[in-house]
């Protein structure tokens, strides 16, 4: 006999406290839970489990012998009027807990935050409750068990510190070509400028490949293929019509060319195995400047996705001789690039993305200008692995001139979006003072390094 009662009573309780716990509105099944934040579906899955499991103790018991139901019995009591009251009191106890807990304050930091946000809508003055809810909200929100996601959010970006990295200056690269950053003595090594008679300029390069480990976040390092030893490479830049002689030396382990695109014959293409320049060998690359615009170049060696995503690229810009744009207050070259840290040949969570090669470089170090100056900007994507590169500018609009080989701008928007080796010279002015984020509309890229800011002064 007590063994019956004990299993009834067991079965019953795991019934009902299976179908409490499968109903129930999902803050009240919080407090069941200690808080943990079990999806809404889950509980019902839960819940109807644990309702099953009583179901199943009883026909267990039946098929034992253990007790058997009084159908009889059990019809004659639901004539009486205490079990008929019962039921009606656990169903008006659901709908009253149903109804009650719907306008129950809400729990949540997202509720917490609207509730807050309601004493701050007055666009006059500003609601001293305001500022104290708030205030009250980020105390509950710094001992809340939502910490882990709460600090992800404030801590996006690096930690530490940018190395030396061998004399690379991402800030320095923005506005950097020819070598013109170097002093007459040291330049004189990579470039010398010879005038023509027509008027035009030779333009001479000294460049080489090599193998170089570079740092691109704190503390991580790549093995990189550079031209002469810094990824992006460094820009070359003439005026239309100039003639430009490079002398490449490949001093690292692996076949390496130079490849531009523009305008030239095709033994200077760099592109055929008969063009591939092995470790150790060197050639001399000559051709004209043309046509003006924003262009780049890159190693043509295979496999290209390796020679390309190892670093072998850069910037390569020819100003028209006529040029019939308004002169520009700054200058600077971008060049949107990524790294496959794993070398699996995919930019998968490990990958780091950028410009100029250092992640986060600019949100760290914002890029100064003035207010209403003209700022130019030479965008070149260079991404391996992904279709798709963007650029996003805060807060303004642009002018873009796609690939810069018109005078006039294609579009006026805030954003342009690149397959690899596209590019466009975008002329912007800011309104207003303050720091204005420009990022990849590429989420994932931005939060892996693709960012920074525009400091307006």
């Amino acid at each position: 006999m007590k063994n019956k009662k004990l299993i009834i009573v067991i079965s019953a309780l795991l019934i009902v406290f299976g179908l409490i716990f499968a109903f129930l509105p999902h803050d009240l099944q919080e407090l069941v839970t200690f808080g943990a934040n079990i999806p809404h579906f889950l509980h019902l899955v839960m819940g109807l489990v644990i309702v099953g499991t009583g179901l199943a103790c009883i026909i267990y018991s039946i098929k034992q012998g253990t007790f058997r139901f009084p159908i009889d019995k059990l019809k004659n009591n639901l004539r009486k009027p205490v079990p008929l009251l019962i039921i009606m009191l656990l169903v008006a106890g659901f709908a009253a807990l149903k109804y009650v807990t719907k306008d129950v304050k809400a729990e949540t930091e997202f509720d917490k935050m609207k509730e807050a946000a309601k004493y701050c809508t007055n666009p006059i003055s500003t609601d001293p409750k305001c500022i104290e809810s708030f205030a009250e909200m980020r105390g509950i929100m710094h001992s809340s068990s939502n910490d882990p996601q709460r600090t992800a959010q404030e801590k996006i970006g690096i930690v530490g510190k940018y190395g030396e990295d061998g004399g690379f200056n991402a800030m320095e690269y923005l506005s950097t070509w020819n070598y013109n950053n170097l002093p007459a003595n040291e330049r004189s090594k990579f470039y010398k400028e010879t005038r023509r008679s027509d008027g035009s300029l030779l333009r001479e390069y000294w460049i080489s490949a090599e193998d170089k480990e570079i740092e691109i976040a704190p503390g991580v390092f790549f093995p990189a293929w550079t031209y002469n030893g810094q990824v992006p490479a460094p820009t070359i830049r003439a005026t239309e019509g100039d003639r430009i002689r490079i002398h490449f030396t490949n001093k690292g382990t692996k076949p390496h060319t130079m490849h531009f695109h523009g305008f030239h014959p095709s033994s200077m293409d760099g592109s055929m195995p008969e063009d591939f320049v092995y470790p150790g060998q060197n050639f001399t690359y000559e051709f004209d400047a043309d046509p003006f615009g924003v262009h780049l170049f890159h190693c043509h060696s295979v496999p290209l996705k390796q020679h390309i995503s190892k670093g072998l690229y850069g910037a390569y810009i020819v100003d028209p001789k006529n040029d019939t744009r308004s002169k520009a207050d700054k200058e600077m070259i971008m060049v949107m690039n990524a790294f496959d840290t794993t070398l699996d040949g995919e930019n998968e969570v490990y990958a780091v993305y950028a410009v100029n090669t250092k992640a986060f470089y600019y949100a760290l170090n914002p890029i100064k200008v003035k207010k209403d100056e003209l700022i130019r900007i030479y965008l070149v994507n260079i991404v391996e692995f992904d279709p798709i590169n963007s650029f996003h500018l805060h807060a303004t609009f642009f002018d873009e001139y796609r690939t810069g080989t018109k005078q006039e701008p294609n579009a006026y928007t805030d954003i342009v979006s690149f397959a690899q080796a596209e590019r466009s010279i975008l002329d912007v002015k800011f309104r207003y003072p303050g720091m204005y984020m420009f990022h990849a509309h590429v989420s994932e890229f931005t939060e892996l390094g693709w960012m920074g800011f525009f400091e307006v002064t």
